[in-house]
């Protein structure tokens, strides 16, 4: 487990995005990107999380590849959760690839891409450190 103050945590969302391809975040519309210690209740109790169970990040909205021509809609909402992630790891850099793995992954699911297809993608995507 590692301490960093919200400041630090927010800079290194920033360094994620940035150090993400461009064909993972250029496209990128309407979504709040967001932090919190960690799940709130209602989001727990939503997704059915055990008391010994924890998220890393959340998408929240309508994926791109379900809005049927939707031109406008409320802002999807990715959230990082600090605590869970500082909780898992033990130095500086491990927290840096957790923040960018969990940002990668919320991204996908902006684009509509499920948990197999994300998972497929990491495997082929092992050296960009998603």
């Amino acid at each position: 487990m590692i301490t960093v103050s919200d400041e630090q945590f927010q800079e290194l969302i920033t360094e994620a995005l940035a150090s993400l391809p461009k064909e993972h975040v250029q496209h990128l519309q309407n979504v709040a990107l967001l932090y919190e210690e960690e799940p709130t209740p209602k989001q727990r109790d939503e997704l059915r999380l055990r008391c010994n169970e924890t998220l890393s990040g959340l998408y929240e909205g309508v994926p791109l590849s379900k809005r049927m021509g939707a031109s406008y809609m409320m802002p999807d909402r990715i959230t990082l959760f600090k605590k869970p992630m500082t909780e898992r790891v033990d130095t500086l850099d491990e927290l840096k690839e957790q923040v960018r793995h969990t940002l990668w992954h919320e991204i996908a699911h902006y684009y509509g891409l499920d948990h197999a297809r994300i998972h497929e993608l990491e495997g082929k995507t092992a050296g960009m450190g998603a």
